[in-house]
C-alpha cells in the first residue's frame, strides 16, 4: 500500500488537492488512474482512504471516503543525539528513528562533537519519507540543533544518558518507566565529556548502558529506540 502525507488535511475535509509534484509522482511515475483508491496521513494521527477523482501531472484531486483516527503510541520518545561525522549516518538514523518509533529529534552540539551544523529542512523531509514508507500517522519533529547545556532544559519526563564511561549505569531494557514522556541522550563517537556526564547527573538523568559492545552514534541512537518500544506493549 502506497500512504501519500499531505499536512494540511484535517478530519472534517471531504476533498484533497495535491500540489504539482505529488501530482507529477502520483501520475508519472506510480500510473495512477482516476478511481484508485489511495491513503493519506496528515502525520498528526488521521489516515485517510481517497478515490482519485482527476488525475494530471500538474494536479491531481482525491474524495475522501472515510478518516480514521491512529492510536498514537503509549510512550512520547525524545532523542537528543550528536550529529555524526558523515550526513549519511544522520540521515539514516532518522529514517530507521521513523520507522521504529520516535516522537522528537533534536541535535546537539558536545564539546567533543565533529559536525556542528545540520540541515534541519533535509532531516524532517527523510521523516516525512520514513514515516509514510512505514505506513505511520505521527510525523517526528525535527528540532533546530542546540548546544549540550541548553538540551537539559528541554527535558520533559525521564531522562537517560548513554555513555561509556566506567560509572554506575543502568541496563536499558531493566528500566522501567512511570511516565509518558521519555528523552535519552545519545553523544558524539568521542563520548559526552565528564563535566556533561556530571551536568546530566545534576539535572537527574540517569546513567544507562546499551550494551557491552562499544557502538557509533547512529547504531546507539537507532538500539535506544528499539528498546524502548520493547518496553511497551
Amino acid at each position: 500500500m502506497q500512504q501519500f502525507y499531505l499536512s494540511s488535511l484535517s478530519k472534517n475535509d471531504t476533498e484533497i488537492h495535491f500540489d504539482k509534484n505529488e501530482s507529477k509522482h502520483m501520475s508519472r511515475v506510480l500510473r495512477k488512474k482516476v478511481g484508485d483508491p489511495i491513503t493519506i496521513t496528515n502525520g498528526v494521527g488521521h489516515r485517510f482512504s481517497a478515490t482519485l477523482s482527476h488525475v494530471d501531472h500538474k494536479a491531481c484531486t482525491a474524495i475522501i471516503n472515510q478518516c480514521m483516527e491512529i492510536s498514537p503510541d503509549p510512550y512520547q520518545l525524545h532523542v537528543f543525539i550528536a550529529p555524526t561525522k558523515s550526513n549519511d549516518r544522520m540521515d539514516w538514523f532518522v529514517e530507521k528513528a521513523t520507522e521504529i518509533g520516535v516522537h522528537e529529534i533534536t541535535p546537539i552540539i558536545c564539546q567533543r562533537s565533529d559536525r556542528k551544523v545540520i540541515k534541519q529542512e533535509r532531516l524532517q523531509k527523510i521523516a516525512v519519507a520514513a514515516m509514510k514508507q512505514s505506513l505511520g500517522a505521527y510525523l517526528p519533529m525535527i528540532h533546530p540543533v542546540c548546544d549540550f547545556s541548553t538540551s537539559l532544559n528541554k527535558i520533559k519526563g525521564t531522562a537517560c544518558i548513554a555513555h561509556c564511561q566506567d560509572t554506575n549505569k543502568v541496563a536499558i531494557d531493566s528500566l522501567s518507566f512511570k511516565e509518558k514522556s521519555i528523552s535519552i541522550f545519545i553523544g558524539p563517537e568521542g563520548d559526552f565529556t565528564p563535566e556533561e556526564i556530571q551536568a546530566a547527573a545534576d539535572a537527574n538523568v540517569t546513567a544507562i548502558t546499551l550494551g557491552e559492545k562499544r557502538l557509533r552514534t547512529e547504531t546507539a541512537g537507532i538500539i535506544a529506540c528499539h528498546s524502548i518500544s520493547l518496553l511497551y506493549p
